[in-house]
């Protein structure tokens, strides 16, 4: 028979455990909660709310169940606050008919070249793709696409390759025009003005901010991504696709989405889908962090992630409607 004093032993060090896996959950949420973008590990928390708010529901319903209340409430409560945070990116959101030309935007981190231009330009023809955002573009990636057939089906190219990670590149169906759209930033991000028939013009931007774990920390990222545009009132319907190396948690994309954008994932009920890494990995936990930030102007009608051999990243694929002059 276990005595009273093993049985006080046991307790204490049942509450102990809960206490500071509570502490440690309540740092995690409160960073995401202020919006503290701060060192590499704050951001790569940030990144993992998803995972952390679920851990949360089940310690503060493990911790009122042990009658551990004070505990369990205030986990619980916390939890509940990011539950109403991240649950609503499952769901998809009301959104108008859409009067005005459908358009395809894809997006596709090719790995620093090697990624598959075949496996590319398939998912290009089966999702009728009119504007191919690419990212880590490399010269030699350029060359595999030409022999792949890209041409056949997006002919009009804005390309900024080069070797390593920092290319850039748009392919469209439609005639595009070179535009700056950003300030010099770590990697490039090719910006172009695509030409829609009948519809109003649609201002593309090839989105790729330096990634904020590297070992110098997340300054150059935050600089990155306090440099993307914000949509224009006065002009174009603007998009903004690819690898934002952020998730829908992380302030700087957050207050970017505040300024006009919508993010095309979480429109339709989609935000939750991982895009990095592929393949199915479970370290590092999958996170979604390319995405489709579409004008608030046009009602996004499809999202999609696709699977691209050779790639750390699955591609994303959004329909959505331009309005008509």
């Amino acid at each position: 028979m276990v005595d009273i004093g093993e049985r006080r032993t046991r307790r204490k060090g049942t509450t102990f455990l809960l206490v500071v896996a509570a502490i440690a959950f309540l740092l995690a949420a409160f960073t995401r909660l202020l919006g503290i973008d701060g060192g590499r590990y704050m951001v790569a928390t940030t990144a993992l709310t998803p995972y952390f708010t679920a851990a949360g529901v089940l310690l503060g319903a493990l911790a009122l169940l042990l009658r551990r209340w004070a505990v369990g409430t205030v986990t619980l409560l916390v939890a509940v606050v990011l539950v109403a945070a991240v649950a609503p990116r499952a769901f998809p959101d009301s959104r108008p008919v859409g009067v005005g030309r459908e358009v395809t935007v894809m997006a596709a981190n090719l790995l620093v070249g090697k990624a598959e231009a075949e496996a590319v330009v398939a998912a290009v023809r089966a999702h009728d793709v009119d504007v191919l955002a690419m990212q880590e573009l490399t010269p030699e990636m350029v060359r595999d696409f030409e022999r792949a057939g890209l041409d056949d089906v997006l002919p009009h190219r804005h390309f900024l390759d080069e070797p390593g990670g920092s290319g850039s590149g748009i392919a469209s169906r439609y005639p595009v025009f070179p535009r700056t759209l950003t300030p010099p930033s770590t990697l490039r991000q090719a910006g172009a003005l695509v030409d829609l028939p009948g519809a109003e013009d649609l201002e593309v931007l090839s989105v790729h901010p330096l990634p904020p774990v590297v070992y110098e920390g997340p300054q150059d990222w935050q600089r990155d991504m306090a440099g993307l545009p914000r949509r224009a009132l006065d002009g174009p319907v603007r998009v903004l696709a690819g690898d934002f190396n952020a998730t829908l948690d992380h302030v700087g994309l957050r207050r970017l989405l505040n300024t006009g954008y919508a993010d095309a994932a979480d429109q339709v009920g989609a935000g939750l889908h991982a895009t990095w890494p592929s393949g199915g990995a479970l370290w590092p936990p999958p996170v979604a962090i390319d995405h489709v930030l579409v004008d608030d102007r046009c009602p996004v009608e499809d999202f999609a992630v696709v699977d691209i051999a050779g790639s750390d990243h699955r591609a994303v694929v959004s329909r959505f409607v331009v309005p008509a002059r």
